[in-house]
């Protein structure tokens, strides 16, 4: 039954990539299982792999002793000793049992559990094979397409692509070749799942690092990507090399390389940002080719307002928003775009505003504007020392504006709070008015109701006067 199992062991071990102790270990449990089956689950069975003999040998355990009680468990001494001569009461001793007749339920049984068994193995050789490629570019064969997904075949085990993982637009055939990012490895009861995309920003990074050298070699760092995909990205990279250029070594000679990536994504348009370390000049060329005017930078609500002039305002926008929105994603912060004509409109009103509420001149309320100090309940958190250091007026001055400002908060406070009171004592006397209304409805159809009574009873009467005499 066994014959040449050593063979067997080996040409499973390396066709599945599954080590052999595994598969032996398989075997082992099946065949137990099997003889178990056979001879019964309450005998004291194991079963050990003989590798001199190639082939899985099945013992049963019983106790030496005087005299035997339970013969499935127990074994007396003379019989015994022709197993072990050496045997002693007490001792447990193991007797090989025939597995060459199991029987053909037996038989599936081993198969089934060795197929799993090697199905289970093959699997943690897998995820753990791809586990460490997470991120990482993989290319395979569409085998199959399914209603709202692509399968795709790596090989040694297959990745499933959700259509909304695919470039927008773009179809693929049966046996055609794919080129995508494993985007998740994943073991469930059915195997493992590999999950790919096309639509990430790591896919976009991983093909330049894979068509430029110098990124390869560290030179150039990729430091984001941003993509609408289909329609436009942005990346940003760095030189670690002050003489090489990163948007020319991206770009290639004749831009070879970038229009290599840009076909790989079907047209998808990539702008190549440098990337700077000052975050107001990183998000300016995040920008271009819109030119910037002014930006104004709120560290505490990490966003920025950036001014351009007329002109240049549908530019630094795009297309739908796609150039801001592409800019917010790569640089990690807010971006607000106003028009220069749009921004002296609305900083007149909060310049005059500061003016007459903090009583300052028109030079220092401009100061407080771009310094994004525009609302009384930003002034008001600062310190005289503070404000100094800002306006570069009198400690004295500044604390009397501070002042002047926390008075103003108090007042919108209590105006808030006079307003609440007298929204409550509104929707209080309109529910009692509800209610009154309530009862006095009630109370008109309670007294219709005897009314109604006696008229039902009168129409329910015969007519007197109708009723004929008999004359």
């Amino acid at each position: 039954m066994y014959f040449d199992l050593n063979y067997v062991i080996e040409q499973v071990g390396k066709e599945k990539g599954i080590p052999k102790e595994t598969i032996i270990e398989a075997l082992e449990e099946a065949i137990l299982s099997a003889s178990k089956k056979k001879y019964g689950s309450h005998l004291d069975l194991e079963a050990h792999y003989n590798e001199e003999l190639g082939e899985i040998e099945v013992f049963q355990f019983k106790t030496v002793v005087e005299e035997v009680n339970e013969p499935d468990m127990e074994i007396n001494e003379e019989d015994a000793r022709h197993h072990d001569p050496e045997c002693m009461i007490g001792d447990a001793i193991g007797i090989k049992l025939d597995t060459s007749s199991l029987g053909r339920i037996a038989a599936q049984t081993a198969k089934q559990i060795i197929i799993q068994k090697v199905r289970n193995a093959e699997s943690d050789v897998i995820y753990n094979e791809f586990k460490g490629k997470k991120g990482e570019i993989i290319t395979g064969v569409i085998q199959r397409v399914e209603k709202n997904h692509y399968i795709i075949n790596l090989g040694r085990t297959e990745a499933l692509m959700p259509f909304k993982e695919g470039i927008p637009g773009e179809t693929f055939r049966q046996r055609e070749r794919v080129k995508g990012l494993i985007l998740d490895v994943e073991k469930g009861q059915k195997g493992c799942m590999i999950l790919m995309s096309r639509t990430h920003p790591s896919f976009l990074m991983k093909l330049f690092e894979l068509e430029v050298p110098e990124i390869q070699e560290g030179i150039i760092k990729i430091i984001g990507a941003a993509r609408e995909p289909g329609e436009r990205a942005k990346i940003s990279v760095y030189s670690e090399d002050a003489d090489i250029d990163p948007i020319g070594a991206c770009v290639g000679v004749k831009g070879s390389r970038v229009q290599s990536i840009v076909q790989e994504l079907r047209g998808e348009k990539i702008d190549i940002i440098p990337f700077s370390r000052d975050i107001a000049k990183f998000v300016c060329n995040t920008l271009a080719p819109a030119r910037v005017s002014k930006v104004y930078i709120n560290e505490e609500e990490h966003s920025m307002e950036v001014i351009v002039n007329d002109d240049q305002l549908s530019l630094a926008i795009g297309k739908k928003g796609q150039n801001v929105r592409l800019a917010s994603k790569l640089t990690s912060w807010k971006i607000d775009i106003s028009s220069e004509s749009e921004v002296e409109k609305t900083s007149k009103k909060v310049i005059d505003e500061l003016v007459e509420n903090l009583k300052v001149s028109e030079i220092l309320a401009r100061i407080l504007h771009d310094e994004y100090l525009r609302d009384p309940k930003d002034i008001a958190k600062l310190t005289p020392e503070e404000m100094n250091k800002i306006t570069s007026i009198s400690v004295e001055d500044c604390r009397r504006i501070i002042d002047e400002a926390k008075e103003i908060m108090v007042k919108k406070a209590r105006e808030a709070r006079e307003a609440q009171e007298a929204q409550e004592v509104e929707e209080a006397n309109a529910a009692a008015e509800n209610t009154q209304l309530t009862e006095t409805e009630e109370k008109e159809g309670g007294a219709e109701e005897p009314a109604q009574e006696a008229r039902q009873e009168l129409e329910a009467k015969p007519d007197e006067t109708n009723v004929p005499t008999g004359e």
